[in-house]
């Protein structure tokens, strides 16, 4: 009982000093609730170009909210007429059920980029026109509001006039609002709205009432607005702050769209958000991505207002503090009298000593306060609009983390930054990550996801390439034109880690891309019988191929200890001759199509076709041996044995069983047989005709002969012969059909070891049913005995 005093005590203290707290909490907001309903918080933060924007005068904050909260068209505006060609775009784009809606941010990002780009130009002669303070500060600024529903995009770029607005935004159609309708109807892609200049209209994917505020140097500040219903008005502005100079566009969301302007979510990757409407549920990406996908590598600063929660010391109240207080020391003091009593005055003394410093200190409490401030989304450059000798190996490591997003924080394995001239030019940086996916080659012929992106003018575009990359080389970051490793990556070990990671899609790229192959075998790496361990080349096998060798011996299995151990390569191991080893399952697929290389053929060692240098002595061996492999092929009339020849490549094994040159080996009959859909009958035309191939010089063949010459009728001889090929066909690799008839064999065979008679058979066990009822049937017996003993003495007595 006493072990559980402690603990029991020190979980209600913790419950007691957590509680206090709870209450502060709810204390606290509600007197900031109280707070907020009697004064409205001033902004601190000045959004606007001037000193005296967004400032606390009761005029401009009344007028600036009437302007931001209204969806209709002022009365006093000059009302216009869009053209057709933009009404007609603008039906599209508002009745598209197009699931991307994400690209207006890339737009509007893109044209405000424009506009600072202009302004930048026009200082380069003229260094006044970009004015000071604020108004020289070249950036993109996103606000939200959350309750309004409402996304602010501000530029300082070079702003619009009055004829501007009406120009760009309404009346007249430029000959890409054509082109785009055209395509839209052919392809219905509206991810290609920005090549056609249009793409500022494509706000009204997620907006319903949009605001455009502009200010040029050379005219007033003007207001564009448009419930794209087939007019917009322009008026001059008098009710937001002034700008300076610049854009400010205001998109007041659908209710569909209110995520775009949820401030809560900016710091999420990817959130589910279920409305109350069963029917909706759908992926929202936060603004903070958006701009971070689309808008990264803008070349000037792009900055979210955002918010975030800090821990402040505020004042405590008295009669709070001095409550907590008392019920804490009452609760310790209880604890302390019933543990420890000899401890409890020391302790006392110093709970006093503590409670009178506190008192001398004033009582604070730790609250949450949320605060505002710019937060830039793009600090990584892009490098590959700079001269690749300028760029140092620190910078593309730091590139690549950009684009890792921060999954991985080693350095790519290998880069490549280069310029391509021709009817298309462009600039590339390509990566070759330090580790491969973990579902890389999950779904690999249904995945269609890539890791090349297209920028236009730092601006990402699409990220969706069916032939632009071959699918093998779907790992790489970007783009990439893969070339053979040279000798002093090879020694630094930068490509024995490339291949441990992405080897297969080498091999897959062997299989799937017939032009480069040549090209991609030189990218083969492997073990081999004498590579001690570590991976060889082509290349560096041919270097070391005998004189008079031909053909690149190579043998396939599931382990590189098994193929070591296999018989079909114990006399090529005599002869000093390298044999490649493959257990990669996909190897079996990579030599269906890789047949040769630099003018050398490839052989599988498990299959018929090997050729070694000739001996004089086979003629004779085969002559001598005639009679026992014509005999043998009778005595395998049913397990569809091809053939039986004298086999040229076994040294210490007695026989062995190999396939025809074009058909399955052992390892591909396993592979296709363990596969989840496998159907045997199917499959059955590719299984390779199986040739058993004897050792003329092996003891146990040399027996069998002299047995068969003497009496080819001989049972134990047919015996030993479907045990012999039994066993050659499971160290073959093969499975055997009938594992049962093999186990009675080996039996029999052990029997015959310990002379034991085939005859003899396993001792019946006694049947536990008849012994029961044996039993019970004497007991019985002896029951009714006794019974009659017992009654005999009764009937004396009655007679």
């Amino acid at each position: 009982m006493r072990k559980w005093t402690i603990p029991s005590v020190l979980f209600l203290l913790c419950l007691l000093f957590l509680l206090p707290d709870q209450g502060r909490k709810l204390h606290a907001s509600a007197e900031g609730d109280t707070d907020e309903l009697v004064d409205t918080p001033k902004v601190e933060e000045k959004f606007g170009a001037v000193p005296s924007g967004l400032s606390t005068d009761s005029d401009v904050t009344k007028r600036e909210a009437e302007s931001i909260s209204r969806k209709t068209l002022r009365s006093t505006a000059e009302k216009f007429e869009f053209q057709a060609e933009v009404s007609r775009l603008m039906d599209i784009i508002i009745n598209s059920l197009y699931s991307n809606k994400d690209i207006f941010l890339r737009e509007l990002i893109s044209n405000a980029s424009d506009a600072l780009d202009k302004i930048r130009f026009l200082s380069l002669t003229d260094k006044e026109i970009l004015g000071e303070g604020d108004d020289a500060k070249l950036e993109i600024q996103i606000k939200l509001d959350k309750e309004k529903k409402i996304l602010s995009i501000r530029d300082r770029g070079i702003g619009m006039t009055k004829e501007d607005l009406i120009k760009n935004l309404g009346t007249i159609a430029k000959s890409g609002t054509s082109a785009f309708v055209e395509k839209m109807q052919t392809s219905g892609d509206l991810n290609l709205i920005g090549q056609f200049g249009v793409g500022f209209y494509s706000v009204y994917l997620v907006a319903d009432y949009v605001e455009v505020i502009s200010k040029h140097n050379d005219d007033k500040q003007y207001v564009w607005e448009s419930k794209a219903d087939g007019a917009f008005a322009i008026s001059e502005d008098e009710w937001n702050e002034p700008l300076g100079r610049g854009t400010e566009i205001r998109l007041h969301l659908r209710d569909e769209a209110g995520e775009y302007a949820d401030e809560n979510k900016l710091k999420a990757s990817k959130t589910i958000y279920i409305f109350s409407s069963l029917f909706q549920l759908f992926l929202a990406l936060c603004i903070g991505d958006l701009v971070k996908r689309y808008s990264e590598f803008i070349n000037f600063p792009i900055k979210l207002w955002a918010s975030k929660e800090v821990d402040v010391e505020a004042p405590a109240d008295e009669d709070e503090s001095t409550d907590e207080e008392e019920t804490r020391m009452n609760l310790f003091h209880a604890y302390a009298t019933k543990t420890e009593e000899t401890s409890s005055e020391e302790e006392g003394e110093d709970e006093d000593s503590e409670k009178g410093e506190s008192e001398k200190k004033p009582k604070t409490k730790t609250v949450k306060e949320t605060t505002y401030e710019w937060e830039l989304l793009n600090d990584v450059k892009a490098i590959w609009l700079r001269n690749p000798k300028e760029v140092t190996d620190e910078e593309y490591a730091k590139f690549y983390k950009s684009l890792a997003k921060g999954f991985s924080d080693e350095k790519p394995l290998a880069w490549s930054h280069f310029n391509a001239e021709g009817d298309v030019e462009f600039k590339a940086v390509l990566f070759v990550p330090p580790k491969a996916p973990h579902d890389l080659y999950e779904s690999y012929y249904n995945a269609n996801k890539s890791n090349l992106k297209l920028y236009v003018r730092r601006v990402f575009i699409s990220d969706e390439f069916d032939e632009l990359l071959p699918k093998y080389l779907n790992f790489l970051k970007d783009k990439n034109d893969v070339e053979a490793s040279d000798d002093s990556n090879e020694k630094k070990g930068q490509y024995t880690k490339f291949w441990n990671e992405f080897g297969k899609s080498i091999k897959l790229g062997i299989v799937e891309d017939a032009a480069n192959r040549n090209r991609l075998a030189k990218l083969l790496r492997f073990e081999s019988t004498k590579s001690e361990g570590k991976l060889t080349s082509l290349d560096q096998y041919i270097s070391r191929m005998r004189s008079g060798q031909k053909d690149i011996f190579y043998i396939t299995g599931s382990s590189k200890e098994q193929l070591e151990k296999s018989p079909f390569i114990e006399r090529l191991n005599k002869k000093n001759y390298e044999v490649i080893l493959l257990t990669d399952p996909v190897d079996e697929y990579l030599m269906q199509y890789l047949m040769d290389y630099e003018d050398k053929k490839f052989q599988n060692v498990s299959k018929e076709g090997l050729k070694l240098e000739k001996d004089s002595k086979d003629k004779e061996l085969k002559e001598s041996f005639k009679e026992l492999t014509k005999w043998w092929k009778g005595a395998l009339a049913s397990e569809n044995v091809d053939d039986v020849k004298i086999s040229n490549r076994l040294a210490d094994t007695p026989c062995v069983v190999v396939t025809s040159k074009f058909g399955w080996s052992a390892n591909m009959e396993r592979i296709m047989q363990s596969q989840t859909l496998s159907d045997a009958n199917k499959q059955a035309y590719m299984r390779g005709k199986r040739v058993l191939e004897i050792n003329p010089r092996h003891p146990i063949v040399k027996e069998l002969r002299e047995r068969v010459v003497k009496n080819p009728e001989d049972e134990s001889v047919k015996q030993t012969a479907q045990l012999m090929y039994q066993t050659a066909l499971m160290e073959s690799g093969f499975m055997l059909s009938d594992p049962k008839d093999f186990a009675s064999r080996i039996y029999n065979s052990v029997k015959t070891s310990l002379d034991i008679s085939h005859d003899t058979v396993v001792e019946e066990e006694e049947d536990s049913e008849e012994t029961e009822v044996a039993e019970s049937q004497k007991e019985g017996a002896d029951d009714s005995a006794s019974e009659d003993a017992d009654a005999e003495p009764y009937a004396k007595d009655e007679l």
